[in-house]
């Protein structure tokens, strides 16, 4: 791509109305999803080839990307280094920012034009939204400067604004139109100065103030947007639901609070020694330790853990290397509980290396007492069984009652409510889930703003394996299956692969984000196998870490590690809201055989697994393939040498598939 994409130039000759109408997604190569097959008599829909846009094989063609799922040879992605520096001021709710970025163009194109995000104009009179949201005026910007010259507001009502230089903002979207492009291999320096009044409940609950102690701030500064191989810039405003895609940065955080306020935040805590009164510094050097929970600031510290200025405010400092975004929280009445987790062999050496565990909390979520046992388990079960240890120096929680009721996740630190009302194993839940996001999309950097399953689906899936390893009395798949089955083929679902932001109001968005997903990956793993789902997922990560995959990817992977074509399974359940319906029919026995009739009552095609108990008690277990059914036919048959009569016959007894009517699975005699 040697020229600004489509939907860049869309963006900076348009009205946002006229963007809305004029810029459409790419061509794709469709196909009907089915057919009837004139004269081949076919009894059921038959999964023909999954849409893949055509920029995608163009970046297969320029090396990118693999049709093998890997990145390819010439896989690049741009980069950036921040300097923030944050002035929190809690009796104004006020951020006043300034932010250096040093932005490095490593596309083999050259930038005639930048674009940034505000997601904080979320909050913003006129903005577009899917939700009610807080008024609060959103980002003010102070001053833009590119490569040390101050730029000018272009003035977008007036004719050909799109041939002047100077920068204009699109409801969540910051545009930059310098007089002099970026070459490729190049670099240059972007500096803002902004302030903003913090809302109670921003972005959609996953930012904001409460009961004038907590401050959680995020979607906070001028973060560039990602321009990638596939789409160029991304310039997909921010509505308030479907979330983010950023690319990876290294950040240099100074946070400036005053005397008393506690501050935790994304990267290496630099400067503890500084900040924190010498006994709470003992316990937080202790913490680090520890296996054991340490209580590093208790009630009694409250108003007094931290050193006195002259100047009453102090400055937190932090640094983060190849993270998508930063976050802090700072906090006045929270006890703040510390230890270490172990994470596996981070460094190579063969030693079992940890992080720190930090959770914050107030009086009034006591169920929290516990939570940093939950991070402890949370942290160590997803390295182990993402086979990819938790990489960075720490991971904290904060409890944010009055801002969140659920939990939001930014690299190394997260957001969740009290679970009062919910119960400890609900915390549990939500901590591991917000956890599981470290991995997806904070290392696997997924677009989350189009495709939200791949973030929110992997982790709900990967949620369940930890609560599987805590609880296992108390969870099987059906956890996972019950939400999605429950409106599974109905006016209420959208497929999977819809955009996010463009699901139908209700549940649509949530199942094809959250239990759908999860509840096919849980599929796949029981048509692959578990040993080579697990190979196909965990090459999948590793190959993909601090990089940017698209849904193909993920397919391409899988099938590359199974040997084995599944574009009918794709198909069938990420492209359509068709659904799982295997029946028994008929059963023959005769003591010596038996013949069990199947049918396929629903439209996804899928491999029967069977169990057969013999009337002594003997168990005999056969797949049948999904062959039939992508023959189009509705009925297929199997006859097994038993030797003995049958008294039971089921489909799925280890409830492998999210099948819609299990009742029809269970024959006895």
């Amino acid at each position: 791509m040697n020229n600004p994409p489509l939907n860049f130039l869309c963006l900076v000759s348009l009205s946002l109305t006229l963007i809305l109408q004029a810029c459409s997604p790419p061509d794709t190569l469709t196909t009907p999803a089915y057919t009837q097959g004139e004269g081949l008599n076919l009894e059921r829909p038959i999964p023909y080839p999954i849409d893949i846009p055509a920029d995608y094989f163009y970046a297969i063609e320029e090396g990118s990307r693999t049709m093998t799922g890997e990145p390819g040879d010439d896989y690049w992605q741009n980069e950036a280094t921040y300097q923030l520096r944050a002035e929190l001021i809690p009796d104004e709710n006020r951020v006043n920012g300034i932010a250096r970025i040093q932005y490095q163009n490593n596309s083999p194109d050259d930038l005639q034009q930048f674009v940034l995000e505000l997601a904080q104009n979320l909050h913003k009179a006129g903005t577009m939204k899917k939700d009610n949201t807080e008024i609060t005026g959103g980002i003010e910007l102070i001053n833009v400067k590119f490569r040390g010259e101050e730029m000018d507001e272009i003035d977008t009502s007036s004719p050909g604004f799109q041939r002047h230089q100077g920068y204009f903002v699109d409801a969540t979207r910051l545009l930059i139109a310098p007089d002099e492009q970026l070459n490729s291999g190049d670099s240059v320096e972007i500096e803002i100065e902004w302030t903003f009044e913090v809302p109670r409940q921003g972005a959609g609950g996953r930012m904001g103030r409460s009961d004038e102690n907590l401050f959680f701030i995020a979607y906070w500064y001028p973060q560039m947007a990602v321009y990638d191989d596939i789409i160029g810039w991304f310039t997909d405003p921010f509505l308030g639901n479907a979330e983010f895609y950023h690319g990876f940065a290294d950040y240099e955080l100074e946070i400036v609070v005053p005397d008393n306020w506690l501050v935790m935040a994304t990267g290496d805590f630099l400067n503890p020694h500084e900040v924190l009164t010498d006994p709470v510094y003992e316990r937080y050097v202790e913490a680090g330790e520890s296996d054991d929970i340490v209580h590093i600031v208790t009630e009694s510290d409250l108003g007094a853990a931290t050193d006195l200025s002259e100047t009453g405010t102090l400055s937190w400092k932090f640094f983060a290397e190849k993270v998508r975004d930063v976050a802090f929280s700072a906090t006045r009445e929270s006890v703040w509980d510390g230890a270490r987790a172990p994470v596996g062999d981070l460094s190579g050496d063969g030693n079992t290396d940890y992080t720190r565990i930090h959770s914050f909390y107030r009086q009034s979520a006591p169920l929290w007492q516990d939570q940093a046992e939950y991070s402890q388990h949370s942290i160590s079960f997803l390295s182990e069984y993402l086979k990819h240890p938790y990489p960075w120096p720490h991971m904290t929680s904060v409890e944010g009652a009055g801002i969140i009721g659920g939990g939001m996740e930014y690299p190394m630190i997260t957001i969740m409510g009290s679970y009062n009302n919910l119960g400890a194993q609900r915390l549990h839940g939500v901590t591991a889930h917000e956890f599981a996001h470290m991995w997806i999309p904070m290392i696997v950097s997924t677009n989350e703003r189009r495709y939200t399953w791949m973030d929110e689906g992997f982790t709900t899936f990967n949620t369940h394996q930890a609560m599987v390893d805590r609880y296992p009395r108390d969870f099987d798949n059906f956890d996972i299956f019950h939400s999605y089955l429950g409106v599974a083929g109905s006016d209420m679902e959208g497929p999977i692969m819809r955009w996010s932001d463009y699901h139908y109001p209700g549940p649509a968005y949530g199942v094809a984000s959250y239990p759908k997903p999860a509840s096919i990956l849980t599929a796949l793993q029981g048509l692959i196998g578990e040993e080579v789902f697990r190979e196909a997922y965990h090459t999948f990560i590793d190959e993909w870490a601090y990089k940017h995959p698209y849904p193909w990817d993920f397919f391409n992977t899988v099938e590359r590690v199974a040997d084995t074509d599944l574009g009918w399974f794709w198909r069938s359940w990420y492209y359509e809201t068709w659904v799982l319906d295997q029946a028994i029919g008929d059963v023959d026995d005769n003591g010596e055989s038996v013949t069990i009739e199947i049918h396929d009552l629903g439209e996804v095609p899928m491999p029967v697994k069977l169990l057969v108990i013999l009337n002594d008690g003997t168990e005999i277990t056969e797949v049948l393939p999904v062959t039939p059914w992508l023959e189009g036919k509705r009925t297929t048959t199997t006859t097994i040498d038993t030797g003995r009569p049958v008294s039971e016959v089921i489909i799925d007894p280890d409830y492998h598939f999210p099948d819609v009517d299990r009742t029809n699975n269970y024959w006895e005699k």
